[in-house]
């Protein structure tokens, strides 16, 4: 009697043999990255390895010149952040892309305003799901009319995370989430991606902050000059393998391209 296989899901997203080339320049070649369902998926690099055109791909900034991209196992065209946001996926760039000029709640509801009727802004209901959003997360940078450009480099960094959690959309992209922040700050955003992974979402996550990636990934894709060299799960490897296919002492894998999409 055959024994029933639980069902796997599909990937959250996956890339392959993905190429972007501006100009006479390549800055992408045959990327592949597979980020799973309730996963936390760091991609490290040195400056210039692509991870940031790669993301930007992912959320429909850039446009691939080749290769495939896949959310839940069916074939997508991103075409622009909008197509990218309506399938699903959410973005923190390094910039931010915060108004500095307006408060927390504002900042926060960007992309999705409340409204009473067709013209009115929903002011009262902005601020209460803002505060929500921050109490859920244990975030604390005082009142949510507070002007961004009162906050610091931190408290900023926090609340655009906020923002994307708030979307609450299945895949959340990140760029360098801890650039800015100190210590505790840096463990609280890893507590945040935590409770994500925990409701099923993936988080893909560039970041040089090997602390940060060892501490909070599930598995790691290394870029070298614009390709994906190797993907580890964190538990299966060590500093020193992931620093050694960053810099080119270790070679990486030679198969680069999944036969599913021969």
């Amino acid at each position: 009697m055959a024994i029933a296989q639980p069902d796997i899901p599909a990937p959250a997203l996956e890339m392959r043999g993905v190429g972007k080339s501006f100009g006479n320049v390549k800055a992408l070649s045959n990327v592949d990255i597979t980020a799973g369902v309730a996963e936390i998926h760091a991609i490290v690099g040195d400056n210039g390895a692509g991870k940031s055109t790669t993301l930007k791909i992912m959320c429909g900034i850039f446009r691939p010149d080749q290769g495939q991209l896949r959310l839940g196992g069916k074939s997508v065209e991103i075409r622009d952040a909008s197509a990218a946001h309506h399938l699903g996926i959410s973005v923190v760039h390094q910039d931010l892309a915060l108004v500095e000029c307006l408060d927390i709640a504002t900042n926060m509801a960007l992309g999705a305003i409340p409204r009473r009727g067709r013209f009115r802004l929903d002011r009262r209901r902005m601020e209460t799901e803002a505060a929500k959003v921050l109490d859920d997360l244990k975030i604390r940078v005082g009142s949510v009319r507070t002007q961004i450009g009162l906050l610091s480099g931190g408290e900023r960094q926090i609340v655009a995370i906020a923002r994307a959690v708030r979307m609450d959309l299945p895949i959340m992209l990140l760029d360098e989430p801890t650039a800015a922040l100190g210590v505790r700050e840096t463990a609280h955003v890893g507590e945040i991606l935590g409770e994500l992974r925990q409701q099923g979402k993936a988080v893909i996550c560039i970041s040089h902050d090997m602390d940060f990636v060892f501490r909070n990934s599930d598995s790691i894709t290394v870029m070298r000059l614009g390709r994906s060299v190797a993907t580890r799960r964190t538990k299966d490897t060590s500093r020193d393998e992931i620093i050694g296919l960053i810099t080119g002492a270790i070679q990486g894998d030679t198969a680069s391209s999944d036969p599913t999409f021969a």
